[in-house]
């Protein structure tokens, strides 16, 4: 039988259709636009600019901070989630809402706020400064920039997960003679593993392009605290297209790469929670 009959709701010609314009309009031709415009170069000029000093520099740099902002937002972003899903407390729905918060401030606010907040002279970084550690201006601040970013990913992937499991399984590990670290890795862990990974994944390709919250926090010292948007942002400002357009296809590749894995991982994750 045609796809026809099994669709659930009617006109599927025409809202492919309209899917397909959409799509077509808003991602594929600008991808494809910036593949022309990188075509522009022959191989050496390409490979040239991708590989330069204060390119490999800026890639070190970006790629280094979303991993490391992502693997802390992975254990901060289990306990936030535990937190909202496992107790009730006054000021729990606050809490909640403020998880979101990065998702709605614009990210220069945001970066202006961590910069003025981890500067020598400000709150934190007073702080900071007395035990000989320097947050603002260095790679430092573009991990912290990043993981205030990426933490809404984390939490929201975890939270429902956590929140769907069954309280009566960690009850009969309990009644067996499990304590507490036992029915956390044997029985919630292994639940959690799926969904902390596709929120890693999910923050990592989020933070990998992440330029407003970053620029003012960093310092932007070529080849020390320059991240790749900032240098690809240069470029243009130089009008060099191709060159910002070769920067750009090297991200975009990256990010195509971590969308995959999250694929891959949210298929794995429906395997998992098949019953057997």
């Amino acid at each position: 039988m045609s796809l026809r009959a099994y669709s659930v709701l009617p006109g599927f010609g025409p809202a492919l259709g309209f899917t397909l314009l959409y799509l077509t309009l808003l991602v594929l031709l600008p991808l494809a636009m910036l593949a022309l415009r990188a075509a522009g170069l022959s191989w050496e000029q390409f490979w040239a600019t991708v590989t330069a000093p204060r390119a490999l520099a800026a890639y070190r740099l970006s790629f280094g901070a979303a991993l490391v902002s992502s693997l802390v937002n992975v254990a901060w972003g289990l306990l936030v989630a535990w937190v909202l899903v496992r107790y009730d407390f006054p000021g729990r729905r606050v809490l909640d809402a403020l998880v979101d918060l990065p998702f709605a401030l614009p990210t220069a606010v945001a970066g202006i706020a961590l910069t003025a907040l981890y500067a020598p002279e400000g709150w934190v970084g007073r702080l900071l400064a007395l035990a000989g550690v320097q947050a603002a201006f260095t790679p430092l601040g573009v991990v912290v920039a990043l993981t205030f970013i990426g933490l809404p990913f984390v939490v929201r992937t975890v939270q429902p997960v956590l929140a769907a499991l069954e309280p009566e399984l960690e009850e009969a590990a309990a009644t067996l003679g499990a304590d507490r670290w036992q029915t956390f890795w044997r029985v919630v862990w292994p639940a959690l593993v799926p969904a902390l990974l596709t929120g890693f994944a999910l923050a990592c390709a989020r933070t990998l392009g992440e330029y407003g919250s970053v620029v003012f926090i960093a310092g932007n010292l070529p080849l020390q605290t320059e991240i790749a948007p900032l240098l690809i942002l240069i470029k243009l400002e130089q009008y060099d297209y191709p060159g910002a357009a070769a920067l750009a296809t090297v991200m975009l590749g990256a990010s195509f790469l971590l969308l995959r894995v999250v694929h891959l991982l949210q298929r794995w994750s429906r395997v998992h929670d098949e019953p057997s």
